[in-house]
């Protein structure tokens, strides 16, 4: 498999991305990249995350997502590879890969360790060029990642991607806010369907405070203009939405946000 996804927060104003790219080509010339994101904010990890868990499930088997939102870059922290049922992931050990990884099916870890077959390393602060990029060419040509590294049992993970379940009550959080101002959650359908939800109902949702009684539904314009909802749009996660308006705003919830889901 040649295709290799791209996502860093380096934005394209500098050459940075194109290092990147250069890297990769000089392995593989036949690598095709793809850029899913180079402006989730700097240094976070949590936006790279939401972007990587949500575009991950839509490229081909085999695909190799390569990902850099790094603040700790230098420091002690691994850099890994995370191998799915169906893909794998390459960047630091920060939590930015997990959630993407257990969302296709979590199967093992390497640490990066033989640096003798990367290119020579020019930067202590540039990894996604002169190791990261590196990595996922060599896996797009077919190196194993025994040749690459060490395998081992442990790597960091996101617990706001885990939400928690009791009974037909769902304790989650806010992982993202759109450009629309849709509230996304880390309830999915795969949660939904652990508590019983089979068909369009409605929630008692509990956030910021306040207690609202929301339909769930399966697209916008099932309510009038103007009114609150919830439904799994297109990423896979549950959110909570106006019908042509801005929910975030409505509500006053910014990411991180405890919420409360209980099936009525």
């Amino acid at each position: 498999m040649h295709i290799i996804t791209l996502l860093t927060d380096y934005g394209i104003t500098d050459s940075y991305v194109a290092e990147v790219k250069g890297a990769i080509l000089k392995i593989n010339p036949e690598a095709t990249i793809i850029d899913v994101s180079h402006d989730v904010g700097n240094f976070d990890i949590f936006s790279g995350a939401f972007h990587m868990a949500r575009s991950a499930p839509y490229f081909p088997d085999g695909t190799i997502h390569v990902g850099v939102v790094d603040p700790g870059v230098g420091s002690s922290r691994k850099a890994i590879i995370l191998k799915s049922k169906n893909a794998w992931f390459v960047g630091p050990d920060n939590g930015l890969m997990a959630p993407a990884a257990e969302r296709l099916g979590f199967e093992k870890v390497w640490e990066i360790t033989n640096l003798d077959i990367l290119p020579t390393k020019v930067s202590d602060v540039f990894d996604g060029r002169d190791v990261f990029g590196p990595t996922g060419a060599l896996l797009s040509i077919g190196v194993s990642p025994d040749e690459i590294g060490v395998e081992v049992k442990d790597y960091i993970r996101l617990p706001m991607y885990q939400p928690e379940i009791d009974g037909q009550t769902v304790h989650g959080t806010v992982i993202h806010i759109d450009g629309f101002g849709n509230i996304v959650t880390n309830v999915t359908y795969e949660t939904l369907e652990e508590i019983g939800v089979t068909r369009e109902t409605q929630f008692k949702v509990e956030a910021g405070g306040k207690e609202y009684t929301l339909p769930y539904v399966k697209r916008f314009s099932a309510v009038p203009k103007g009114e609150l909802l919830t439904l799994v749009a297109g990423g896979g996660y549950l959110e909570i939405s106006v019908n042509q308006g801005n929910a975030g705003k409505r509500l006053g919830l910014n990411k991180n946000e405890k919420i409360k889901l209980v099936l009525k």
